[in-house]
Order: structure tokens, then C-alpha cells, then sequence
């Protein structure tokens, strides 16, 4: 008899963003295999829950993904219900879709509940809204580090007029920086480096495209931590407001 496998997004750190489905989830587990970046606060969920650290940082010695594989699958067959708590949402950057796949391959029932990626929650605690009407009209949200090296197309995400937020680049910023100028980005373009997403301890850098790794450098910024580029890294949201923007109109809108 297979049980149910919550692969839960438990956000990027604040326990008060977790999600209400998330709770249930928790609440609902026998077993919850947890990862290095969340919280342990959102434990106060499950207290009867047996806890399975599995983390996996980069640098640092991880539990391999095939034996994460095979506890969730193992706990699933002896009847328990399995949360996988993921830091951020399971569906960026966090296998959330491999998971489910192979789960739901061995005829385990898995359902993935979103929660807050940490690009949006750092943006969000730094007062950068990543789209803004007249300043941005999207967003692209990419990681610099890759199971197989390969690389992204920089010269498309350097000329595509969006918000970019780049994950894991700590250890890539010359790399990024020179690879965005080749692309024809613009040298001013603002740039905005928030380490620790959402805790108490976050911590921003401000700076332009052309300065941005020895900025860093400078901040002694450190995993984990996640790069907005763009015109609304610039300032304050109340700063952005006072360009010469339409009006919409309540008849517009409708």
C-alpha cells in the first residue's frame, strides 16, 4: 500500500510565508525529509514527524539524489505520508518535476505544493518590484549553475528587456558580469545582490553591471544569494514612482 509524498515548497526562510497547503501537508506527515536552506522553525508543523535531514549545497558534502529518491519511496511503501520540504518552490530550481516524475513512475501518489521562491521574496524585502508598469514587463529567472556546464544564452537574456534574477552565482559573478557586457547589456545597468532572502540577517548590495563583482567582493557577499538586474534594482519603489508613468483610467482597466 503506497502513501501520498507532499513535495512542499517551505519558501526562502521567513517561516511566516509558508504557505497554508503547506502546513496541512506537515501536519498530514509520518516522515519529512528536510534540506540545508529551510527554516527549522516550520517544524513546529509536524512535531510527531520522524526528520530526515538530506541537504544539498553546493561546495559542501550533499546527500546524493538517488538515495533521496529511494527514502521517499521506501517510507511511501510502508503506508507513511512523506513531506519533502525544499527550500524555496520545489518547481525552481528545486527537482520539484523530477521527483513527482519518479515517483509517479513507481506508482507513488506525489503532489507538489508551491511556495515562495527566493528571487521574488529578496526582491520583494528590498523594495524592488521585479515587474513594474512603464519599467519592466517581465521577469526571467535563471541559476548559473548547471548539472552539465552548459551555458546560457546570455546575448537573448542581455537583449530581452526583463527583469533577470539569477540564482547560484555567488562563485560566477566575473563570469556573469562579462558575459551580460559581450551581450550587449548596458554597462549602468542597475544590480542588486540580496544574501539570506526574507531572514533577519538579509543583506543587500547595490551596485551597476560594470562594478558588480568587485562590489561583491567589497560586501563579502555569500551563498546563498540571488542577483536582480535591471532598471528596478535602482532604488525604492517610491523612487521608480516618480518617472512620468501613464494613469490608468478605472474605464482603461475594465
Amino acid at each position: 500500500m503506497s502513501a501520498k509524498v507532499w513535495l512542499v515548497g517551505a519558501g526562502p526562510g521567513d517561516p511566516e510565508l509558508l504557505t497554508l497547503k503547506a502546513v496541512r501537508a506537515l501536519r498530514e506527515a509520518d516522515v519529512v525529509l528536510i534540506d540545508d536552506l529551510v527554516n527549522v522553525a516550520v517544524l513546529e508543523h509536524c512535531p510527531g514527524a520522524r526528520i530526515i535531514p538530506v541537504g544539498k549545497r553546493g561546495g559542501c558534502r550533499s546527500t546524493p539524489q538517488a538515495f533521496i529518491h529511494r527514502l521517499m519511496l521506501r517510507y511511501a511503501r510502508q503506508g507513511k505520508c512523506v513531506a519533502r520540504l525544499k527550500g524555496g518552490d520545489p518547481c525552481i530550481f528545486g527537482r520539484g518535476g523530477e521527483e513527482a516524475q519518479w515517483l509517479r513512475e513507481r506508482g507513488v501518489e506525489a503532489e507538489l505544493v508551491n511556495g515562495i521562491t527566493a528571487g521574488l521574496a529578496g526582491a520583494t524585502q528590498c523594495d524592488i518590484p521585479l515587474t513594474l508598469r512603464g519599467v519592466a514587463r517581465g521577469v526571467t529567472l535563471v541559476t548559473a549553475h548547471t548539472q552539465d556546464d552548459s551555458q546560457l544564452n546570455w546575448q537573448a537574456l542581455a537583449q530581452g528587456g526583463t527583469t533577470l534574477v539569477i540564482y547560484m552565482g555567488v562563485a560566477k559573478l566575473g563570469e556573469i558580469r562579462e558575459q551580460l557586457l559581450a551581450g550587449g547589456m548596458a554597462t549602468d545597468t542597475p544590480v542588486a545582490m540580496i544574501e539570506n532572502a526574507s531572514l533577519p540577517h538579509q543583506r543587500e548590495c547595490r551596485s551597476t553591471l560594470t562594478d558588480m563583482d568587485e562590489a561583491a567582493y567589497r560586501f563579502q557577499l555569500k551563498s546563498p544569494a540571488i542577483m536582480v538586474i535591471g532598471a528596478v534594482a535602482a532604488s525604492a519603489t517610491q523612487s521608480l514612482w516618480q518617472h512620468d508613468l501613464p494613469v490608468m483610467t478605472a474605464d482603461q482597466s475594465a
